[in-house]
């Protein structure tokens, strides 16, 4: 496909593309601002509500319950409808879902509960973001600006937490979740603005469609665009789940890879800050500003581990810094004491365990997209990433069985427990490492017509036959 050939061949991106990114970081930065707005809310509901842990455990829990079943089913609409008009219907279903919880009726638990499902069924639809935006990428440069995504997505928990601080009180609890239906007005910057992904519009056998989301991207004239080997079509079949089993090393590397890291991250994110208290016996005021230096030092990973990603490969970049995470974990948890100056050894060693742990996630979301073919690829991802969210359960309902806690939403913090609880999310982190290092493929630098070549090769001649869409 000579179209997708040209955009190979780019060394710089144009604005268009750069457009295309921008867009792409805000969305996925406010879908997680929409999800997050709950932890600012329930600070001010729990007590005039007189909410019980089991009552603030389901309302938290039920956007991770819709997200799982919102990845597995929008994967599967971004590949057979496209990715622009799947990627708005997601805006407007979790910003709708903020607008109407902006009408929660007093004590209205149930009420919120229902509505923090469909945002987070709509929040699921982050699976198509990535390969949205890698569609219309040179291969050089897809996975470092596509791993940006990833990076600036903790955006979206600061901005929750600047509004939670200083509009709240202007505009009440209620007033926020109305905030969070803001997100809309970008369907009107995607609807009018980006075209849909050329490589989708192209297996679909929708020429003119590809060469103008070409052209769009180049910037050049629709003429300028050449086209060849065109799939009919007739040809094109609407993608079923039932496909992913054909490549089996993509699976099991994409979903273990997910759930390790998602399973890591999400415990050791909930434990932290309530283990500083506890070993350095502060307050919760100074252990928040302690977990900056965590967050930019994980933040500060992504990056380099998105850039070393386009260098040394996403497969190697997986395997190095999510075991290196998994090897940090209990030498951190044997520094509980120590300083050096008046820094503590334990701080500095939280700092370098997230630096490396948190970093692999960078390349989660590129590196699940890739390693499955184009017609297969927002459902490949839509499965990982449901899978993966697992983790947010097995995470905090892990650490709360190992410290003895029955609370798994935020497990309490103990001394003892350090060691036994790191190890359990270094085996997770593991985990991820040894799925992509051992059962990934390597996709750096690569077209996705060569990754699918390689692809269909091990999927075996018969199967492509019979299935492949073009």
């Amino acid at each position: 496909m000579i179209a997708l050939q040209q955009i190979d061949r780019q060394t710089r991106l144009t604005r268009n593309q750069k457009l295309m990114v921008v867009v792409i970081i805000v969305t996925s930065c406010l879908e997680f601002f929409d999800n997050m707005i709950i932890a600012f809310v329930l600070a001010f509901i729990s007590k005039p509500w007189n909410l019980t842990f089991g009552i603030s455990a389901v309302i938290l829990l039920s956007s991770g319950v819709g997200g799982i079943i919102g990845a597995f089913f929008w994967g599967q609409i971004a590949d057979a409808f496209g990715r622009r008009p799947t990627l708005i219907a997601t805006i407007l279903a979790f910003s709708g879902a903020s607008l109407f919880m902006a009408f929660t009726p007093d004590s209205g638990w149930i009420y919120l509960s229902i509505f923090r499902f469909v945002l987070g069924f709509g929040v699921g639809g982050f699976v198509v973001n990535m390969p949205y935006v890698q569609e219309f990428l040179p291969a050089r440069m897809r996975g470092f600006v596509s791993s940006l995504v990833s990076v600036f997505i903790p955006g979206g928990l600061m901005i929750g937490s600047l509004l939670g601080a200083y509009l709240t009180p202007l505009i009440g609890w209620r007033g926020l979740f109305a905030v969070g239906a803001l997100p809309v007005l970008l369907t009107l910057v995607i609807r009018y603005g980006i075209p849909e992904s050329p490589m989708w519009a192209l297996r679909r056998g929708r020429i003119d469609q590809a060469r103008a989301s070409t052209a769009w991207a180049l910037q050049c004239r629709p003429e300028e665009v050449e086209l060849a080997s065109i799939p009919a079509a007739t040809t094109w079949k609407r993608p079923r789940l039932s496909e992913l089993l054909h490549y089996p090393r993509s699976l099991a590397a994409c979903c273990l890879g997910n759930l390790g890291a998602v399973t890591g991250s999400y415990g050791f994110s909930l434990w932290v800050p309530t283990l500083i208290v506890l070993v350095l016996v502060t307050t919760p005021e100074h252990a928040s500003t302690l977990m900056i230096g965590v967050s930019l030092a994980g933040m500060i990973g992504r990056l380099l581990c998105g850039y070393l990603s386009d260098i040394i490969g996403r497969r190697a970049c997986g395997a190095l810094f999510f075991l290196a995470g998994a090897v940090l974990l209990p030498a951190t948890a044997l520094s509980t004491s120590g300083e050096i100056g008046t820094i503590s050894i334990f701080w500095l060693m939280l700092m370098l365990t997230y630096f490396f742990s948190d970093s692999g996630n960078s390349i989660n979301g590129p590196y699940s997209a890739e390693m499955w073919p184009s017609h297969l690829r927002s459902s490949g991802m839509g499965v990982a990433y449901g899978f993966g969210s697992i983790g947010k359960i097995t995470g905090p309902l892990g650490l709360a069985l190992i410290v003895g806690s029955s609370n798994f939403i935020k497990p309490a913090a103990m001394l003892p427990a350090i060691m036994p609880a790191f190890l359990y999310l270094a085996f997770w982190f593991a985990l991820s490492g040894l799925a992509y290092g051992l059962l990934g493929i390597e996709t750096k630098g690569r077209s996705f017509e060569e990754i699918d070549a390689i692809l269909e090769a091990r999927r075996g001649t018969v199967g492509i036959r019979r299935s492949a869409p073009g």
